[in-house]
């Protein structure tokens, strides 16, 4: 009020104003602080703290809590002179308090209130303000219970904001659906925590968002079928992911091809599998590729099955022993087992005559003898040759090493 404006005042106006200042100040100074009290503080006893069990024995001394003019907004200081176990929480994020102060901006009466009455709560928390992600626990799964009631601090806080029972967790989901929850706590434990972050990450968990993707029969697979004991969300992370890992058991192979399973089976299923057998000691070539798995790995057995010819095609009775390294890619090919083609030098050429040769054509009764009388009648080379003045014809390469009738004429002119 301006000084011209004092002055219009009447002396009755000012004498009146000077009364009631002084009757503020005696009841001030009668009543202390509370005639500003906004109500009665808490009673309850508690941890002695500064000489005190409670705020009740503050008494009128508004001072203590409040500086001047009595604001919230400035009495952390304050608060933290008398706890001061609060105060070494802040500097540590792992606990409640120090995860609220490095994460938020909440003050000490955001969550504490006071005046409320000697018997009033000094924590009183909304569920919908309070920011309970910083304590690694979000509550976005957790808006309401099933029948669509909303949650409250209480339904999970039951001895206090500051403690929590995990056993509030079992009771709750035992409630709906218990055949599951003891299934889940025989396979994960109960250490709720150690996994979920009430953000349900787990119960619609996309694996395709991880480096093992669950594809064909993985699809149905249960997930203990692969994270078997584990206890925290690290020994999810840090499931083995080889196929060995789950089907140790199902390895006929007894480790003979690694553990690439891989290469052979599809998640689609464990048998049939498809061996790509470029990869092994024998590829199937020719006509091994329309030869059934089984014809060679009788029983399915693999490792240590022969990779020898004679393991499959018996030795011909006409060359049995005469071959002891038994190579019989010397004559024989992956085309087919017969006829025959003798790859090494031969002095006689395989091509003689109008039809195709096999060995045993010349070499009777076996390979170590041979004869021209199976092709050519003995009778009718006796008669030619007599003919021709020539009685030692016995041995006909002597004569005809290329198995050639001018070879014999030739021979004669020299």
């Amino acid at each position: 009020m301006s000084p011209q404006r004092l002055g219009c005042l009447s002396p009755l106006a000012l004498l009146s104003a000077m009364i009631t200042l002084s009757m503020l100040l005696v009841v001030k100074i009668i009543s202390g602080d509370q005639m500003f009290s906004p109500g009665d503080l808490n009673a309850e006893s508690g941890k002695l703290l500064e000489g005190m069990a409670s705020h009740a024995e503050i008494g009128e001394d508004c001072g203590q809590c409040h500086t001047p003019f009595w604001t919230s907004e400035r009495m952390a200081d304050r608060c933290l002179a008398c706890h001061n176990y609060v105060q070494a929480e802040l500097g540590d994020p792992s606990t409640l308090h120090g995860a609220l102060i490095r994460n938020t901006r909440v003050s000490c009466h955001s969550c504490h209130t006071e005046h409320n009455g000697p018997t009033a709560p000094l924590t009183m928390v909304s569920g919908a303000q309070f920011p309970h992600e910083v304590t690694g626990f979000s509550l976005t799964g957790h808006q309401a219970h099933p029948e669509g009631i909303p949650f409250i601090c209480g339904d999970c806080h039951n001895q206090g904001f500051s403690t929590f029972d995990l056993s509030v967790c079992s009771e709750c989901h035992l409630a709906t659906d218990e055949a599951y929850m003891i299934t889940h706590v025989q396979n994960f434990g109960n250490a709720c925590l150690a996994c979920h972050d009430g953000v349900d990450q787990y119960g619609d968990f996309d694996h395709s968002k991880v480096s093992f993707a669950l594809t064909g029969a993985h699809a149905q697979a249960a997930c203990s079928g692969c994270h078997l004991n584990a206890r925290a969300r690290a020994d999810l992370e840090n499931t083995p992911m080889a196929c060995v890992a789950c089907h140790l058991e199902d390895d006929a192979h007894e480790g003979l091809f690694g553990t690439a399973c891989e290469v052979c089976h599809r998640s689609e299923a464990w048998k049939p599998a498809t061996f790509d057998h470029t990869l092994s000691a024998v590829p199937l070539v020719g006509a091994h590729r329309e030869v059934a798995g089984t014809e060679c790995h009788n029983n399915e057995a693999f490792k240590g099955t022969p990779i020898e010819c004679a393991a499959c095609h018996a030795e011909p009775v006409y060359h049995a022993g005469l071959f002891p390294d038994q190579a019989c890619s010397v004559c024989h090919t992956t085309a087919a087992w017969s006829p025959a083609r003798y790859a090494d030098p031969h002095t006689f050429p395989m091509d003689h005559g109008e039809e195709e040769n096999t060995c045993a054509d010349c070499h009777q009764p076996n390979l170590t003898t041979w004869t021209c009388y199976t092709c050519h009648e003995r009778a009718e080379v006796e008669e030619e040759h007599i003919e021709e003045g020539i009685f030692n014809y016995s041995d006909c390469l002597e004569c005809h090493p290329t198995g050639q009738e001018d070879e014999a004429e030739d021979r004669e002119d020299d």
